[in-house]
């Protein structure tokens, strides 16, 4: 029988291990933390340097939340943290997942790797430029790439096409 001890020291490095692998790689667009806590509200930390989720179809997290699940202009998201574009409109769907979904990134603007958090495995998508945390992405989408990839909305920002004007910043829950 597990003791509780080993239980929690064996939950804490599984849920750590997310956040490790990817502070442990080298991006271009690089913050200490302190600079990343000024730059970042505090939910758009918590889910781009500590791997959280918000709530699905609230798309709310620390009291913030995200409009970007309802956008449906044409224009790019982009990471809240650098500002990097990661995905076009045009590969927008709605999964009914109640987070917005992409069936695909900007060719070179986001990197993956194993997650192995939460007592299972799923592929982490992260940002290519800072490695900020967006979401994870499933085999689950539709045609042309049959993938889901299901995106936090605090992680991104919205720039419509018509304006080149950033929108999509968390707002008061």
């Amino acid at each position: 029988m597990m003791k509780r001890r080993s239980f929690l020291v064996t939950t804490g490095l599984a849920l750590m291990g997310a956040r490790a692998a990817t502070s442990d790689t080298q991006f271009p667009f690089t913050l200490s933390d302190a600079e990343w806590r000024e730059r970042l509200t505090p939910a758009q930390y918590a889910v781009l340097r500590d791997h959280a989720t918000e709530r699905a179809y609230s798309n709310t997290l620390m009291g913030e939340r995200s409009p970007l699940l309802e956008e449906e202009r044409a224009g790019t998201y982009n990471c809240a943290g650098c500002g990097q574009a990661i995905y076009r409109s045009e590969t927008k769907y709605d999964s009914r997942t109640g987070w917005p979904s992409f069936w695909d990134a900007i060719e070179g603007a986001t990197g993956t790797k194993s997650d192995r958090s939460f007592f299972m495995v799923r592929t982490e998508v992260h940002c290519a430029n800072c490695g900020g945390h967006q979401g994870h992405i499933f085999d689950d989408g539709p045609e042309p790439t049959g993938k889901r990839h299901c995106i936090n909305g605090l992680a991104m920002t919205f720039t419509p096409d018509d304006t080149g004007q950033v929108e999509g910043l968390p707002v008061s829950a």
